[in-house]
């Protein structure tokens, strides 16, 4: 075995359906950079299977019978898990994603998306990433984007003219934009964006978008 080669990803899965959870683990059973170790057909048995088996990707339905898959998240969260969570779901509802990327969900999955899309959105949820439904994209960010802004955002680790960009980039301006409105050239604002990014630990403009409004939460 190669030593750069990584130990698959763990997955569990917290649906009640089990016709869907069997066709997810074979899925995953079937890429081997993840590794399926568990499922649970409730919320309350997916806390207790997510304590007893530790998986780095939780995949989790939102509407089951017992409790709502934010109730689970939200508990998941309070006993300070350490594995991503990943709605995944049949509602497409804007207000849906929205409420599950507040509570701290890495990903909003639709479970009509293609399946080597699936493993494809585990692998990046698991190194970090936040992944929307394709169709869903647009319309969250363009929610957050337009919601009131209840104040400014600091961050001790940001440079005067990065903090002017984050601004900028949570008003939904696009590079361009900011260059025009700070005096500066596209290419400089993608160098202050790439910095920035590095410092808050973020991937992309939505993650950006999301930190920022959950950083305006904290304040009010």
């Amino acid at each position: 075995m190669s030593e750069l080669q990584q130990d698959p990803i763990r997955v569990v899965i917290i649906d009640d359906h089990a016709l869907f959870r069997r066709g997810v683990s074979q899925l995953i059973e079937a890429d081997p950079s993840l590794a399926f170790v568990g499922e649970a057909s409730s919320g309350t048995e997916g806390l207790e299977r997510v304590k007893e088996l530790d998986p780095d990707v939780i995949l989790l339905d939102l509407n089951m019978r017992d409790m709502h898959g934010l109730e689970v998240l939200d508990a998941l969260k309070a006993e300070g898990t350490r594995a991503r969570i990943a709605i995944l779901t049949v509602s497409d509802r804007r207000q849906d994603a929205i409420a599950a990327l507040r509570a701290g969900a890495s990903g909003y999955l639709l479970k009509d998306m293609e399946p080597e899309d699936l493993c494809a959105s585990i692998r990046k949820i698991a190194q970090g990433g936040l992944v929307l439904g394709e169709n869903l994209t647009e319309e969250v960010m363009h929610s957050l984007l337009t919601e009131p802004e209840e104040k400014g955002l600091g961050h001790p680790g940001l440079t005067d003219r990065e903090q002017e960009i984050l601004e900028h980039l949570t008003a939904g301006r696009n590079n361009k934009e900011i260059a025009r409105a700070m005096g500066i050239s596209d290419s400089t604002v993608k160098v202050h964006i790439k910095h920035m990014l590095r410092k808050l630990r973020l991937r992309s403009r939505l993650e950006v978008v999301v930190w920022a409004h959950e950083q305006r939460t904290k304040t009010t």
